[in-house]
């Protein structure tokens, strides 16, 4: 029989067992939905906003942090948090695909706020999907509804993220992987190259793309000649890895498409978004983007709205291999399983 020592915990104890309760019914239907927290804990989605927005107000970069710590979630055993277990060496955060994801602590800070008013009810799965969409419309981006209900994973293992898309994968191995995920040409422009309008790199990615791409040493063809110049400045041969430099050196705090006019022009920074360019498919996508930016007329008489095609495939990214129901858990503390 429990024995509580005070009305207080007592109280406490009853609020977590409401919300558990009230939260496995809702979830129980085994679909995510807009507003799944409206009756277990209505405050969410601003907690995490408010959580947000104070983090982007001491660092614009945040947002671009926040936007890639979902796509790799999302990318390994679908969006179930599975990113945020910190269980050493052999964890998912450890694999090479992962090196430089960061954002954890926002998710944690959030986290612990909404355990604090509705403790054992918010996934740490959907934090990061709504974090990401805050970030996202903190820089001028598309502010969509995010469908919640997911549930967090219980496995973390750096084996499950060997085929995450690496920044020298060529297209045919990037729309490879894009497929297997269920996820089309399209989202691949959108995902991977519209998003990195925001944030930025390491020189560490950059040094066969300048350095390697050919035998002999040589550089990415596809880079604009006195843009390759400023890369090779600003990323030595043998320099500091570490480095850090805008993905979109134009407008690389504004989410907008310069990103595509950028590649378009041979002034992708990275080699995966200038290979969008290498393949008829994509660069059809890419180049509409590009048309719908200066206000040509395509063709079908219609131009595509790059914002709102990204909220699209975010939603759809959103969606892959969520836990709901019995499946999975809803952790205490992100960085750990129950």
């Amino acid at each position: 029989m429990l024995n509580f020592k005070s009305p207080k915990a007592l109280v406490f104890a009853l609020i977590i067992i409401y919300n558990l309760l009230a939260a496995r019914t809702v979830s129980s239907q085994g679909q995510l939905q807009v507003g799944f927290y409206s009756k277990t804990c209505p405050n969410a989605e601003s907690i995490v906003s408010s959580v947000t927005q104070k983090t982007f107000e001491r660092d614009p970069g945040s947002a671009a942090v926040l936007l890639r710590l979902q796509f790799h979630d999302c990318y390994v055993e679908g969006c179930d948090a599975s990113i945020l277990i910190d269980n050493g060496e052999e964890g998912e955060r450890k694999a090479s695909g992962n090196l430089g994801v960061g954002g954890f602590e926002i998710i944690e800070e959030a986290k612990a706020k909404l355990e604090g008013i509705c403790p054992g009810v918010v996934s740490c799965a959907d934090i990061v999907a709504l974090a990401a969409r805050d970030g996202v419309a903190l820089v001028k981006g598309p502010f969509y509804e995010v469908p919640t209900g997911r549930r967090d994973g219980k496995v973390s293992s750096k084996s499950l993220a060997d085929n995450l898309p690496e920044v020298d994968d060529s297209i045919q191995l990037l729309k490879s992987k894009f497929r297997q995920k269920g996820l089309s040409d399209r989202d691949l422009v959108l995902l991977s190259g519209g998003g990195h309008t925001i944030g930025l790199t390491a020189c560490f990615f950059m040094q066969v793309r300048l350095y390697n791409f050919t035998p002999g040493g040589g550089s990415d063809p596809a880079i604009n000649p006195e843009f390759l110049k400023q890369l090779k400045s600003k990323c030595p041969f043998q320099g500091d890895p570490n480095t850090r430099i805008p993905l979109d050196p134009v407008t690389d705090f504004i989410f907008d498409d310069q990103i595509f006019l950028n590649i378009k022009n041979g002034f992708a920074v990275i080699a995966s978004d200038a290979r969008l360019y290498d393949d008829e498919n994509t660069k059809r996508i890419l180049e509409s983007y590009v048309s719908s930016a200066v206000g040509n007329s395509s063709s079908s008489g219609s131009l595509p709205s790059f914002k709102a095609d990204f909220a699209k495939a975010m939603v759809k990214m959103g969606n892959l291999g969520v836990k709901t129901g019995s499946e999975g858990e809803i952790r205490r503390v992100c960085a750990a399983v129950n």
